[in-house]
């Protein structure tokens, strides 16, 4: 059609009178955030071609004393600047300094019934500073809450400058740990579950430069990888399980106890390595009888250790199987009083199962063990260790082990900003926990996540929050959905409604293996998506993800044709396919989707059915798979 003709034609019947124009539905299709392709970060979503980050390696040793509730160190953390850039100083984490009573997470935090509480009265003293280049080493550093600024006399070189900084830290060791670390009293002996727990590097990338925002408590962590050794020393009577490999198991075991290990490394069921009968018992579980012991542990590739001491600890070990020519091992240890089948006798078989799962899943699991440890913490994870409640038992204890297991893959192996958008983490671990908890030991213990009209309630609530909000900005009431569920109802939908498992599946691995032990953003995770699975997903970004919106899908009118029908369908909220069962008066069914480009014009929809079978019945969502916020309208019944 000639452009003179098309626009005489589109104006006919339209007022001459000035109007203001009605706006259109390309707003809710625009692009979300900036993702323009740079040689940093690729616009398909994959690290770009000279995509960097830096490393840092600690080698550290440490003594607990049980007496003064204290741990005292040295360490050597040893940095690689791969920036294009020199830096004249580092950003390192001192988080024990959330315990100090004037630390901006003790004077934000409400009152002790807070999940993030913790002492006050601890934190990190700090001695004997070395920071060298080249040249002459420096000893000046600034500390301001929980962030230590630490300078350099030369400026470290970019692309692969190497630093050395040394000192000596100490603090003493909480009772009560913002949920993270802390103390357990047992029967036999305190737990100490141990993290947070030395001078850490602080994240410089591409983004925004050094990642600094102070330790408050609901903020969790954003680390470089390295390589850790690390040697921690213990009164005689102590087990230590720390994260890696334990590297001198003869100085520390029992031959039992090595014999024990290795009849684990080969069994499917569990293996005790200090039975409840042994547990506390020196004499027997121990290969000195006074003084002092070293544990030593090192691992490879990790943006984080930790590790738990005891003297009451039962222990129990079973193989991990992975692929043909790799195995791993399960280990938990726990205090007498909670071991048997009902309760922590079970937690080395879900961790096994955990690990076996996503690995066979996702992505193989990359370390030599996984240890769950009963803790005083009610669940919280860290590279090949989680620390899970003591409290917990049955379908609870299988919930926080898979759960904390499970954030091995998101953020250990793929290395994501928690304390900027704990999403992509605890959004992405809450949704792959869904399929590993329905296949557990055939359906064993159940996953409603599915069941997302349960949630509805707090969709339609007026002070939800958008999950892009920071976890130290969001209401404590909030953000178990901002950060957990709705993001895990999000990839939901994707997997099971938008996209179907196939295509989402091929995305997701091709996100993880290409952003492993990597610092991918919320732009990268998007774009990944979108390239892998071959759909333009904006809409579902910006309704579901960035801004606060709803689903609210109906179906208002149905009109018989001579061999067709008329159905009208309506939206309310964030653009969706509409995925629709019909049901004609004759008994047959059939369901249909229509794509979600039915929305690009408005928000009414009329769809002709092709049949001349007269329908009784039209149902969005047959599934029920969407949290529509109002449902009364989604099903559309002849009278």
């Amino acid at each position: 059609m000639r452009l003179k003709a098309f626009i005489l034609l589109s104006l006919c019947g339209f007022s001459v009178l000035a109007q203001e124009a009605a706006p259109n539905n390309q707003h809710l299709f625009d692009d979300v955030m900036y993702r323009r392709g740079n040689e940093y970060r690729a616009a398909s979503g994959v690290p770009g071609p000279k995509y960097w980050q830096n490393e840092a390696s600690y080698t550290i040793e440490a003594e607990l004393d049980d007496a003064t509730e204290t741990l005292r160190g040295t360490i050597t953390l040893t940095y690689y600047n791969n920036s294009p850039q020199e830096l004249k100083y580092i950003w390192m984490h001192l988080e024990q300094n959330r315990f100090m009573e004037n630390s901006r997470g003790t004077l934000t935090t409400p009152g002790a019934g807070e999940r993030f509480s913790g002492d006050s009265g601890g934190g990190f003293k700090i001695s004997n500073l070395i920071a060298k280049t080249k040249g002459e080493p420096s000893t000046k550093y600034l500390i301001n809450d929980t962030r230590m600024q630490v300078f350099f006399n030369e400026p470290l070189k970019a692309n692969g400058g190497r630093a050395r900084v040394s000192m000596n830290f100490e603090f003493k060791i909480p009772e009560r740990g913002v949920d993270r670390m802390g103390q357990l009293k047992t029967d036999k002996g305190t737990i100490y579950s141990i993290a947070q727990w030395y001078p850490k590097a602080a994240v410089y990338d591409d983004v925004n430069g050094w990642n600094v925002e102070p330790y408050l408590g609901a903020g969790e962590f954003y680390s470089e990888y390295g390589d850790f050794d690390y040697k921690i020393t213990v009164p005689y009577d102590y087990i230590i399980v720390g994260s890696g490999e334990l590297i001198n198991p003869k100085d520390v075991l029992t031959k039992t106890q090595r014999e024990r290990f290795e009849q684990a490394k080969k069994s499917d069921k569990s293996v005790y390595i200090i039975s409840p009968n042994e547990a506390a018992n020196a004499a027997v579980t121990r290969p000195v009888q006074s003084g002092k012991v070293t544990w030593q542990f090192r691992m490879k590739n990790t943006r984080d250790v930790a590790f738990a001491a005891s003297k009451a600890f039962v222990w129990d070990a079973a193989r991990i199987n992975l692929s043909k020519d790799k195995k791993c091992i399960a280990q938990s240890v726990y205090p007498a009083e909670i071991a048997g089948n009902d309760a922590w006798g079970r937690s080395t078989e879900y961790t096994k199962a955990s690990i076996e799962h996503y690995s066979k899943t996702w992505f193989e699991y990359p370390w030599t063990t996984a240890i769950n440890v009963a803790s005083n913490a009610g669940g919280m994870e860290y590279p090949g260790m989680s620390f899970c409640s003591a409290r917990s038992a049955g379908g609870d204890l299988w919930d926080v082990t898979d759960h904390e297991f499970g954030h091995n893959w998101f953020p250990m192996i793929v290395g994501t900003n928690e304390r900027r958008y704990p999403w992509m983490d605890e959004g992405l671990n809450t949704f792959i926990n869904y399929y590993s908890t329905n296949e557990f030991n055939n359906g064993e213990y159940k996953n409603d996540m599915m069941k997302s009209k349960n949630h509805v309630h707090w969709f339609k609530w007026k002070n939800r929050e958008s999950i892009a909000t920071y976890p130290d900005v969001v209401k404590s009431m909030n953000l178990a959905y901002t950060a957990y569920y709705k993001p895990a109802f999000g990839l939901m939908m994707l997997r099971e409604y938008i996209l179907g498992p196939e295509r989402f599946d091929n995305a997701f691995k091709a996100y993880i293996k290409n952003w492993a032990f990597k610092h991918p953003q919320p732009s990268d995770f998007f774009a990944a998506m979108e390239n892998g699975a071959g759909e333009n997903l904006n809409w579902m970004w910006k309704g579901w993800f960035t801004n606060n919106d709803n689903i609210d899908l109906g179906v208002t009118e149905v009109v018989d044709n001579n061999k067709s029908t008329t159905i009208t369908f309506v939206n309310k909220g964030i653009p969706m396919p509409i995925t629709f069962k019909v049901v004609y008066t004759d008994g047959s069914e059939e369901t249909k989707t229509l794509p979600v480009e039915v929305w690009y014009k408005g928000n009414k929809w009329k769809h002709e059915l092709q049949s001349a079978k007269k329908v009784r019945l039209i149902d969005i969502d047959p599934a029920r798979i969407l949290p529509d916020v109002d449902d009364s309208d989604n099903k559309w019944e002849r009278k």
